[in-house]
């Protein structure tokens, strides 16, 4: 039973697939290739699509990869480094021309010290990024911030090269924002 199942949905395959233009790729299809109906006229049978991903200035994916999402800090800092205000000039720039975003801005913190205090040092960074970003001319309406604290490291381990990246605050951003 099972190996009728299995040849029957073989064959439904096989037989739709049989079904397909050959000349859907725009090459020759053979010696009737181009007559009849639907024939190629030379125009493009696919309208251009406008570019997206990390091409393409507006994208989020854009904004994530060539801009950068992240600033990092110091030890029990919440104060933004020179790197850290270079990326959030970026990040300000793309928000005020991408008005149709809005941005959640993650605080996050290393796995030292308690819960309690790592959430208030998330918080913190979180707001130093929402507060540089206002003062670079977005909208206070666009942005909100949330903390971690420590819950939600990227690197998990007992060494500076983990905890440095830990410390850190992530604008996420989301269309649907208002201006």
């Amino acid at each position: 039973m099972v190996f009728l199942k299995k040849a029957a949905l073989a064959t439904l395959i096989l037989a739709t697939a049989a079904c397909t233009n050959p000349d859907r790729f725009g090459g020759s299809g053979g010696a009737d290739a181009g007559a009849g109906a639907g024939a190629n006229t030379g125009a493009p049978l696919v309208a251009p699509v406008a570019p997206t991903g990390a091409n393409d200035p507006q994208s989020p994916l854009y904004f994530t990869q060539t801009i950068g999402d992240r600033v990092l800090f110091v030890v029990d800092s919440s104060t933004l480094t020179a790197a850290g205000q270079q990326t959030l000039n970026g990040q300000a720039n793309w928000l005020k021309t991408n008005a149709d975003y809005q941005a959640i801005i993650e605080g996050h913190a290393d796995e030292q010290g308690t819960r309690e205090y790592n959430l208030a040092l998330g918080n913190r960074r979180a707001n130093a990024v929402r507060e540089y970003l206002v003062s670079q001319g977005v909208p206070s309406t666009r942005l909100r911030v949330i903390s971690y604290g420590k819950e939600r490291p990227i690197e998990v381990c007992a060494s500076e090269a983990c905890y440095s990246q830990n410390r850190r605050a992530v604008t996420v951003i989301a269309a649907g924002g208002t201006s």
